[in-house]
């Protein structure tokens, strides 16, 4: 089993902290993973996607062409994105930020989900993963705390208990 991971949003709202919190979390599943994030020049406000693959088998090529799982955190990315995801994925969506009107009609069997994150926490980007990861049965909350404590470095130390809380709450959300 393969899971092709991507998240998109702008700079400044996690994309590529998300994608690592992805890519610890495999590794403690025991699971072969690659990380791949990518800015635009400006870090805050300019665009940032994120590749995490997440496989039983050792991972071939770390690019994700077409998302098995897509996370917008914004209407830019979600248009961009969501036509390429696979029939028979997921594609969650920051419903704060990428509004109904703008969201298409899934097609091929993709389930979509909108949840309001940038209203739920000031960390949406914690509470996209934790709905994306309990709604794709990707790993079990604890792998999913043990991921998070594993990617939040020594120094944002004090960071561990917010990000925790946000996460949970997309858990609980979904």
């Amino acid at each position: 089993m393969e899971h092709g991971i991507l998240l998109a949003g702008f700079g400044g709202q996690g994309i590529l902290f998300a994608g690592k919190v992805l890519a610890q979390t495999g590794l403690i599943c025991g699971k072969n993973v690659s990380w791949l994030p990518s800015y635009g020049p400006e870090m805050r406000g300019g665009t940032a996607n994120c590749n995490v693959i997440i496989s039983d088998s050792e991972v071939s090529s770390p690019i994700v062409t077409m998302p098995q799982i897509l996370v917008c955190m914004n209407g830019p990315s979600y248009a961009k994105f969501a036509e390429s995801t696979q029939k028979g994925g997921y594609i969650f969506v920051d419903g704060a930020m990428v509004g109904d009107d703008e969201l298409m009609e899934p097609a091929g069997e993709i389930t979509q989900v909108s949840i309001p994150a940038s209203q739920m926490s000031k960390l949406a980007n914690m509470v996209l993963i934790g709905c994306m990861v309990r709604v794709s049965e990707l790993a079990t909350w604890d792998e999913l705390e043990e991921g998070l404590k594993k990617a939040v470095p020594a120094r944002k130390r004090e960071m561990l208990d917010a990000n925790l809380s946000a996460l949970k709450l997309g858990w609980d959300f979904c």
